[in-house]
């Protein structure tokens, strides 16, 4: 009877040692990119998860389930068993209004799609390559399916590192030689006029009204590099020709700068476009591409917000490290004077007068900008090899990529004005 008993309590005793699964997102957590995998994997079973904003890293609390005990297992996750009472007293420390915490629901898995070419690789763009290493799924799509109307279906989209000016990335000046180059040039071409466009220009305009209209429907959009600025201006220079003869066999318009309007682009004014062929650069908007320091003095700091008052930018910046790598690309980051003043900048590189990382709201939706190519290859060249992020499981910079994509499931407060 005595080992009866002694089995029913020890049953008992496990079972409360058991009922909360905690994912650490501070220094101890050994993957925090699978991390992010493992919370998307479980909200594709419909189990929500709360994200603890602030409280060690960004932490993940999930009901305890022996299934996502072995995932975590599976995938190298560190995870750690909590019983009802010490959840409950980390869930009033969170709550305390003098701290700078709070739990956000996690309802449902985002439907994630990737703007990009079919012909890509995962590796080409660093969203996908985060993305298929955290075994998070995602679908790619291009200027045919946005074009037939399509994006209705995705709640996050991501724009790979597109030049949505037509242009061709202004790889002209080093490239117009190669054989790659002179390919690519060829299938936009032909895509554009397959789609009843005598332009790539004007084609990829529509293709940008259309993510525009996705945003201001309620849609999510995430972009990096040169998907950032490149989009901006193509929105603002609609029924402009901004494209020297190279690009689109005529000239631009000589008064194509006057002609901006700012005011349909999402986060810049003021600046001035480039109109030389030759020059690897779409406008003033971008910093210089020469740093003034070496790579290791090269870093961006992320901004503090209030995780109970503004728990949008609380959520795109958990993190454990506040202090993040720089990494260059062909655009490596945004000279603030041309941000607009409704912006939210959150993470900057303050003695340059930079922003890294910047958010905003367009109707219904919102976008964020992440400038540069890839977190862990600080000077991605063409034809460098991939990165290997089974050597960076525990990347900040990578990890402000997977924000985003959990970002549109959590239930969110509204933000302050």
């Amino acid at each position: 009877m005595k080992k009866i008993i002694f089995c029913i309590l020890l049953g008992i005793s496990t079972y409360a040692k058991a009922s909360f699964i905690l994912i650490p997102m501070d220094e101890s957590q050994s993957n925090h990119l699978k991390a992010y995998g493992i919370a998307y994997w479980i909200l594709t079973k419909n189990v929500p998860i709360d994200w603890l904003l602030n409280y060690r890293g960004g932490s993940f609390s999930l009901p305890y389930n022996k299934e996502f005990e072995k995932e975590c297992l599976v995938r190298n996750v560190k995870y750690e068993t909590i019983a009802d009472a010490t959840m409950s007293k980390i869930m009033d420390d969170i709550a305390n209004p003098e701290i700078n915490m709070d739990a956000v629901r996690l309802e449902k898995a985002p439907k994630v799609a990737v703007y990009s070419p079919k012909t890509n690789n995962p590796w080409d763009d660093a969203v996908t390559l985060v993305l298929s290493y955290a075994e998070i799924p995602y679908t790619v799509i291009y200027d045919e399916e946005i074009l037939d109307g399509n994006l209705h279906l995705y709640d996050w989209l991501h724009l790979h590192h597109e030049d949505f000016t037509g242009q061709y990335g202004k790889f002209y000046a080093a490239y117009q030689n190669a054989d790659w180059y002179k390919k690519q040039v060829a299938d936009y071409e032909t895509r554009a006029a397959a789609l009843g466009f005598n332009k790539v220009s004007i084609e990829k305009l529509a293709v940008a009204q259309k993510i525009r209209d996705f945003v201001l429907g309620g849609g999510y959009m995430f972009a990096m590099c040169s998907a950032t600025d490149s989009y901006d201006i193509a929105l603002a220079a609609a029924g402009v020709d901004i494209c020297a003869t190279p690009f689109d066999h005529d000239p631009m318009d000589p008064n194509a700068q006057e002609k901006l309007d700012f005011s349909k682009g999402f986060a810049f004014q003021n600046y001035t476009i480039s109109s030389n062929p030759y020059e690897y650069e779409f406008s003033t908007i971008d910093v210089p591409g020469l740093r003034p320091f070496s790579k290791d003095m090269d870093f961006f700091t992320l901004f503090d917000f209030s995780a109970k008052w503004d728990q949008v930018p609380a959520m795109l910046t958990q993190n454990h490290e506040k202090l993040i790598k720089g990494f260059m690309g062909q655009t490596t980051a945004y000279k603030k004077q041309f941000i607009k003043s409704d912006v939210l900048v959150m993470g900057e590189n303050k003695s340059l007068n930079e922003a890294k990382y910047i958010h905003g709201v367009y109707g219904k939706g919102t976008w964020t900008f992440y400038g540069g190519h890839d977190p862990e290859d600080y000077q991605h060249r063409v034809g460098d090899p991939v990165t290997d992020l089974n050597l960076h499981p525990n990347s900040a910079g990578y990890r402000l990529i997977l924000n985003n994509i959990l970002f549109p499931a959590a239930k969110k407060k509204p933000q302050k004005t």
